[in-house]
Order: C-alpha cells, then structure tokens, then sequence
C-alpha cells in the first residue's frame, strides 16, 4: 500500500513519541507500592456512585472500587484483539513504508505490555479485597469473536476505546486528587501511549475506509453495530456480577429495591464508560460522519438509543 508523506510524517511523529514516553511497569508505575483500599479508584465522573444515596461513604468507596477493579480488567481484555488487529495491519507495510511498520510494531508492543499491567494491577486487586470478584469474559473468546467482524469496524471500535481512554483520563481520572494514586498512575502511564495510538487507529482506519466499497462499507456499520451489541452484552452480564459481590461482600444487607438500584446504576456505569462516553467524543462523532452516510448515521444512532435511556 502507497502512503502520502504526509501521513509517513505522522507515523514518524508517533515513533518519536514512543520513545519520549517509553515506560516500564516496575520501575515507573508500581514501584513496589500496593492499592490503597481507603480511597475511591474511580471517579465520580466514571462510576457515577453519587446517584446511589443511600450508600454510606464507606459503600460508595467500596463500589467505586469494584467498578475499577472492572475498569481495568476491560482494558486488559480490549487490548488483545487491538494488539492483534494491528498486527495484522501491519500486513500493508511489509514490502512497503518501514516507518509505518515500526510505529504498529510499537503500538503492538506497548498492547502487549499493557495487558500485562493490568494482569498485574488484578492481583494486587485479589490481594486486598474481598473474596468473590470474578471477570466473567476472557480476552480470547472475546477477541475471537471481535475480530469475524470486518476490518473497518474493528478499526472504528479500537478508535473509539482509545478516544474514550483519553477522555476519561483528562476529565476525570487525572483532576481527582482523592483516588488511590497507584490507581491514577496505572491510567495516567496507560495514557501518555494510548496518545499515539489514537493517531495511529485514525491513520489505518482512514487506509481502510478508502479501499472499501459502498457496500461493503454499509455492511462494515452493520458489523460496528454489532459489536457494540456484543459489548453491551459483555457488560450487562460483568454488572450483574459485580453487584452481586459488592451486595454480598458488604457488611450490611440491602433491600431488593437497593439491590435492583445498585445493579442498574453500574450497569448504567459500564455504558457510559465504555459505550456512550466514546460515542460522544466530538473527534470520533465527525470521523464517523465523514466516512457513513446520513442513513447510515441514522441506523448507528438507533441502535445506540436504548443504552442512553
């Protein structure tokens, strides 16, 4: 595949950022240190706890925990079908630009060691809190089952995580001083990489939606639609889960309508953090537009509407 040099200049550009940024997990981010379970991991901005007010301070701590606990287990599992569907892109680069084959290289690189950050902020996690917590989805089934779907929409859906990666961070994570701070860390570290590889999915994504046809292009939105199906499933089973175990491992019982609240408020959680916040980042809404057509757009927004209500 030919590349402009312009867009050979912007490969370049992620390259450099790559090895300005270059981190290792021991050494910069845990640095020996344990989560601290007297703080809050999200945010309020993220796990939307304050709408549950009959939860006691200690509660909200609690939940907010679990959700981040899910937080970055999602990471962990997202991260192996985007190291693997860029892998694969950079099929297009072998005979051809070198310097976009090492900036996916890196990319691919840095999706590797980010899983493993967050295998290891897992165990830390299982080290101080209570018994019971369990990720129902793994990273190969679930990436079995992304990657069927077209390149284009898996491209458009690793562009909308990364976008929503950033998003987060800047609005929510980074400004709240009363987060466990290994916490703050593992995202501002997970941060600073996912910079690059937000132009880099926008870079193949573009090379993708070029080559493709109308039809085939129509058929790639109903393939994203899909997916974040697929994702919403993902979430409506790990939120069930994990009311279940902050209900259960809570030293106090709650009533069935607290428990009905709970498990509807983290659902709603999960949606806002993994679908709908993306869906709403004003970079990836005028992306989309300018590569599907209004009734394309339309069908996209259709879909989207019953996990905004």
């Amino acid at each position: 595949m030919s590349l402009t040099t312009v867009n050979t200049e912007r490969y370049a550009q992620c390259i450099a950022a790559s090895r300005r940024v270059r981190w290792d997990i021991d050494r910069d981010v845990i640095r020996a240190r344990r989560l601290d379970l007297s703080k809050p991991f999200l945010p309020e901005g993220l796990s939307r706890i304050g709408r549950l007010e009959f939860l006691t301070p200690t509660e909200r701590v609690r939940l907010s925990q679990v959700q981040g606990r899910t937080y970055a287990n999602m990471f962990g599992l997202v991260e192996r079908f985007i190291g693997i569907q860029m892998l694969s892109c950079s099929r297009r680069h072998w005979f051809g630009d070198q310097v976009a084959l090492e900036a996916l290289v890196r990319f691919s690189d840095e999706e590797l060691k980010h899983q493993e950050l967050f295998r290891r902020i897992e165990r830390l996690a299982a080290d101080g809190m209570a018994p019971g917590y369990a990720f129902a989805p793994t990273a190969n089934a679930v990436a079995s089952q992304v990657l069927e779907a077209s390149t284009w929409a898996v491209l458009a859906l690793t562009c909308h995580i990364e976008l929503f990666t950033q998003v987060h961070y800047r609005q929510s994570i980074e400004p709240s001083a009363d987060i466990a701070e290994l916490y703050r860390d593992v995202f501002r570290y997970h941060w600073q990489e996912e910079s690059q590889h937000v132009i880099l999915d926008e870079l193949e994504w573009a090379c993708e939606n070029a080559r493709l046809t109308p039809r085939a292009r129509d058929a790639a939105v109903d393939d994203l639609i899909a997916l974040v199906g697929a994702i919403d499933h993902i979430l409506q089973q790990q939120a069930t889960a994990d009311a279940h175990y902050f209900a259960h491992s809570n030293p106090r019982a709650f009533s069935t309508t607290e428990a009905e609240r709970i498990a509807a408020g983290v659902l709603d959680a999960y949606r806002w953090q993994y679908i709908v916040s993306g869906m709403q980042v004003p970079r990836f809404r005028q992306t989309l537009i300018d590569m599907t057509t209004p009734a394309q757009q339309q069908r996209i927004q259709a879909a989207l509407l019953p996990l905004t209500n």
